[in-house]
């Protein structure tokens, strides 16, 4: 059974919701990540997602697509943030890890050849931003056969019949993209959140993470009212850049923030 699977199974019993923070590795470079994966832990993170550093994030808002940006600058490749998750490893084998991000590093990287590291490294899950789940196939054969979990997206405007296909290709989690357009905008309508969520459940048995446009404590409660897990980005995200220069307060904000949110919907 994977760790994420675990860690949903162990918060269910308690009653509680899963705090899944999102932070881009190598923002700020890989050091930075290290700290922030070990101060997310610290203040109630059961998953973290990584997102892979790329050129072109089109799913994603300002603040993130920034840290993108600076990442890159960096040299981050995706090579080092497997190697960043193994570090992270040598620390902590409990806290499920996901890699977030775009399939063009993942096809350069070459699917079994990814596959393999990824399991290799410690990595649980992999969510691909911009793969069509009707053209998954060929990675979902090679993740399947190292136990690491294939997680999808899920939007406002996803059809039920797709969402058919989805329930027999995905694992790990259904990440629900609470939000039409990119990550850190618009205003979150809960219960409209609510809706779609009952409609997603009656097709797909897994948890669902609700993310995009939870930006604090407030809204990250109130998702998690209805969610499996709550995924906040942008938010901390911003205390990267905000703090570029002063390592420890940037650590000291995302800890607060983090805590503020983990403590809310346990």
């Amino acid at each position: 059974m994977s760790i994420i699977k675990n860690t949903f199974k162990a918060l269910k019993k308690q009653n509680k919701k899963a705090f899944i923070p999102f932070i881009t590795a190598g923002d700020g470079g890989l050091d930075n990540t290290f700290a922030l994966m070990q101060v997310l832990v610290d203040n109630g993170a059961d998953v973290i997602e990584l997102g892979v550093p790329f050129s072109d994030p089109m799913a994603d808002g300002p603040v993130i697509a920034k840290s993108h940006e600076r990442a890159v600058a960096n040299g981050v490749s995706l090579r080092n943030v497997l190697d960043l998750v193994k570090r992270f490893r040598q620390i902590n084998d409990t806290t499920a890890i996901v890699l977030m991000g775009y399939l063009n590093p993942i096809e350069v990287f070459g699917y079994q050849a990814f596959a393999d590291a990824a399991s290799e490294s410690g990595v649980d899950g992999v969510l691909v931003v911009d793969m069509p789940p009707e053209e998954a196939h060929d990675l979902k054969t090679c993740l399947d056969g190292v136990d690491v979990d294939f997680i999808f997206l899920v939007a406002p405007t996803t059809t039920d019949d797709r969402l058919a296909f989805l329930a027999t290709i995905a694992s790990g989690f259904i990440y629900f993209v609470a939000l039409k357009g990119v990550t850190g905008a618009g205003h979150l309508d809960v219960d409209l959140v609510k809706t779609h969520l009952l409609r997603i459940r009656q097709t797909v048995n897994l948890p669902i993470g609700v993310g995009f446009g939870i930006k604090d404590a407030k809204s990250a409660k109130a998702v998690s009212e209805h969610a499996d897990a709550v995924i906040v980005g942008s938010s901390l995200v911003a205390f990267v850049e905000q703090y570029a220069d002063d390592k420890d307060k940037m650590l000291a904000s995302v800890g607060v923030l983090a805590n503020e949110i983990s403590s809310v919907i346990k």
